[in-house]
């Protein structure tokens, strides 16, 4: 038996749907709407969340049924993971695709869900409802969050 954690020693196909679902450190980051700029490709976050978010708990409140209640949101999959630019580099699932390590925080590393948010990269405290937000509205929301992990 190895004595590395799993996300070490597998590639993301190889993991099973549990260890998949546990890379997840729960930041919320990609339940935030985004905006693409039509010349330069260049992604901007926004501060307005998905309905669906819970902004406390940052997680889904409809999970199993996200993609059928919200049309263009995206199944996490190690197939898609590499089309997937506008992931925060702190993403897991990202970090682990490009041959990095998770970071210090990740729950996965810390052992506690509770030390994402204790970080300041999660989303917990930052957001507005969607149904808050004109779509016209959505650039006066570009927010500038240091992206990175450290």
């Amino acid at each position: 038996m190895s004595a590395l954690p799993f996300w070490k020693t597998k590639s993301l196909a190889d993991m099973t749907r549990a260890e998949w679902e546990s890379l997840c450190d729960g930041c919320a980051r990609c339940c935030l709407m985004k905006l693409e700029d039509e010349d330069t490709a260049e992604i901007w976050y926004t501060n307005v969340a998905c309905r669906l978010l819970d902004a406390k708990t940052c997680r889904c409140v409809d999970y199993a049924n996200r993609a059928t209640l919200i049309p263009d949101c995206v199944s996490l999959t190690p197939d898609e993971i590499p089309r997937l630019t506008w992931l925060p580099p702190t993403c897991a699932y990202r970090l682990l695709l490009e041959g990095n390590d998770l970071y210090w925080w990740h729950p996965l590393v810390s052992g506690d869900p509770e030390s994402v948010h204790m970080a300041g990269i999660s989303v917990r405290g930052r957001t507005v409802r969607e149904q808050d937000v004109p779509e016209a509205d959505l650039e006066d929301h570009i927010v500038d969050w240091p992206l990175d992990g450290e």
